[in-house]
């Protein structure tokens, strides 16, 4: 198979322009198409990335829901919706399907204004359950017939949201579909007594006995007979399976589990779910990455990545490491001289790298599994006894544990250390995966250290730092990927609470420049100077506390100071630093380079930096105007 990046698509896929194209295909048509997806997506991925392997996985699902249903009517909820490619395609938009996450084109989850199809948007684990439900419940208040179908990942049962609607399903709706798409994966391994739960139901050797006369009762379905093979089935098992089979607790009706790649079976399944009247969940055993070698041998790196070499799956390594490569490093090499240091991920260790901590320190590595309120909490309890938890989990996503930082960490002054990765701009993976508002919601919290360094470096320095932190909580943010390649000192050093950088001394014009757009407040400084300017330059370090002193010093005489940072300008760095100049009545003009009051488009960092205007050149034009 060889890469091919052009838009041309195979010739049974090429005819689908809508659901209604599949209506009248025979099981062989589908299985062909399912091939022709799945080469589209091995090829068009190679060039643009994206969520590979889950896609792979949800082929043949996708395709029989689709089959069997009726959409925009009938409403598809995918949990995260990363998995969504194959829906996109046969939704009409196959023909677009080489533009996923690049500029313009279509993004990489599922977006309700993108098309009719996708009733409802996601990027977070866990919200399939409790939205579908709500719509089930619109549907029956409205007197409607439609069917809405959620599909969630196995991982998706470990979220606090899936749990509790699960407990309203019964009491809220009569029809109502669950879709429980089991490949022991979410981005790493499964962890949990769930996760344990799910491999046993479909291990067990009774199931394995049932799953062939199961496969005859679907495809039999009609009249009495199904119904007595039915009650046959469960008269059976009833007292081997019923009692460990959690969903019947809730009441909802429990089926499989049942092969997630056999088409014909899928569809016969789904045909006879439609028609029950009670809330029902089928689990489906699926292989992510199902199709393609490399994606099967690693599931993890093939979740979601860049571009790749089709024939063997190998992607370029960057120049130099990345930070969450430099993060886990450098924590990992703390614990071993510090025995009360723990590292605590919310199912991210390959994306936070605490992977290296894994496995090098593995008695204080705990991943509690996409739970990141639980995680919040769990650390709080380390930080009561003394231990010192560094809690590991995307910007993006600390916003589920946003209660717990304000009511259990910083109200009980507990010492929890909070590593966000990917603050910033996350490019490709669009709005929902940007960490673009944690300054807003963390840098009013009493109490917090809150602080971005300006390169790798002074990143290991500030871990350094909150390491010695064990009076208060305290936050660090951090880019995607790699920053100037700065090498860190064989001797982390500790940093002054509240201490700004002063890197140059000016009077007209001051700079202030937040972590990884320090580098453009140095060009933007670069360019003042050449056009004449004397120019401040500071890196602040620290969110919270300020270095109150030195900023109100070189903004007292400037004509104009202009701040830097990667991050919505709405409640942000710039905004404190205006709050604190308006409080010394201090009125110089201050210029804020940061991203707009709106959700930023997905796309490649630099031209989204260029569109939103953060830029140097936007910084300049600005300056000038308040000069």
């Amino acid at each position: 198979m060889t890469s091919d990046s052009s838009n041309s698509l195979p010739d049974l896929l090429a005819t689908i322009n809508s659901p209604a194209d599949l209506k009248g295909m025979d099981d062989e048509q589908l299985e062909q198409l399912a091939e022709e997806v799945r080469h589209t997506l091995i090829n068009c991925l190679s060039v643009t990335g994206g969520h590979l392997g889950p896609n792979l996985g949800v082929t043949e699902l996708s395709i029989a829901l689709h089959k069997v249903f009726d959409t925009p009517a009938d409403k598809f909820l995918f949990d995260v919706s990363h998995q969504g490619y194959v829906h996109k395609m046969l939704t009409g938009r196959a023909k677009e399907i080489h533009t996923i996450r690049t500029p313009d084109g279509l993004n990489g989850f599922l977006l309700r204004t993108e098309s009719e199809h996708d009733c409802y948007g996601a990027g977070h684990a866990g919200t399939a359950v409790s939205a579908a439900l709500g719509m089930a419940s619109a549907r029956d208040l409205k007197g409607d017939d439609n069917h809405v179908v959620a599909v969630a990942g196995d991982a998706a049962f470990t979220c606090g949201p899936t749990l509790e609607a699960l407990n309203n399903i019964a009491e809220t709706t009569k029809k109502f579909i669950i879709v429980l798409n089991d490949n022991e994966w979410s981005i790493d391994k499964n962890v949990g007594a769930l996760a344990k739960y799910f491999n046993n139901i479909q291990t067990h050797p009774t199931f394995a006995s049932i799953r062939h006369s199961a496969a005859d009762f679907v495809e039999r379905v009609g009249g009495k007979s199904a119904r007595k093979f039915a009650h046959k089935v469960e008269r059976n098992t009833k007292n081997l399976l019923i009692p460990n089979v959690i969903f019947e607790k809730f009441g909802v009706r429990y089926y499989g589990p049942i092969d997630g790649h056999d088409l014909p079976l899928l569809v016969r399944t789904f045909e006879y779910l439609k028609t029950q009247n009670e809330p029902v969940i089928l689990h489906i055993i699926t292989e992510k990455g199902r199709g393609y070698k490399p994606a099967l041998d690693n599931p993890g790196k093939f979740h979601g990545l860049g571009a790749y070499k089709i024939e063997d799956g190998s992607t370029a390594a960057p120049a130099t490491p990345t930070y969450s490569e430099i993060f886990g490093r450098a924590l990992t090499d703390f614990a071993k001289e510090d025995k009360s240091i723990t590292a605590i991920t919310a199912a991210m260790p390959g994306g936070t790298k605490l992977e290296i901590f894994k496995d090098e320190v593995n008695e204080r590595y705990f991943d509690v599994g996409i739970a990141e309120e639980h995680a919040a909490l769990f650390a709080c309890g380390h930080a009561t006894q003394e231990l010192r938890p560094f809690l590991a989990i995307y910007s993006t996503f600390m916003q589920r544990a946003y209660d717990m930082i304000i009511h259990d960490m910083a109200l009980q002054k507990l010492p929890v250390r909070l590593c966000m990765d990917r603050a910033g701009l996350s490019g490709d993976d669009g709005p929902t995966h940007h960490g673009l508002f944690d300054i807003g919601y963390l840098s009013h919290v009493p109490d917090l250290v809150f602080m971005q360094a300006k390169d790798e470096d002074e990143f290991v320095d500030m871990l350094w730092t909150m390491k010695h932190i064990d009076d208060l909580p305290s936050a660090i943010r951090y880019p995607r990927g790699a920053g100037t390649g700065a090498q860190p000192k064989a001797k982390p050093q500790l940093l002054e609470i509240g201490k700004a950088e002063l890197v140059q001394k000016g009077s007209d014009i001051t700079l202030i420049g937040l972590g990884n757009l320090f580098e453009m407040a140095e060009e933007t400084c670069r360019q003042l100077e050449a056009q004449g300017h004397s120019v401040t330059l500071i890196n602040p370090r620290f969110i919270k506390p300020l270095d109150a002193e030195m900023i109100i010093e070189h903004a007292r005489n400037a004509k104009v100071v202009c701040t830097f940072e990667d991050h919505v300008i709405a409640n942000g760095f710039g905004t404190s630093v205006l709050e604190l100049l308006s409080d010394q009545q201090i009125h110089t003009p201050v210029v804020r380079i940061g991203w707009p009051d709106e959700f930023v488009d997905h796309g490649k960092v630099d031209q989204l930096r260029q569109r939103y205007g953060v830029s140097v050149e936007a910084a300049l034009k600005q300056i000038q105007q308040n000069l």
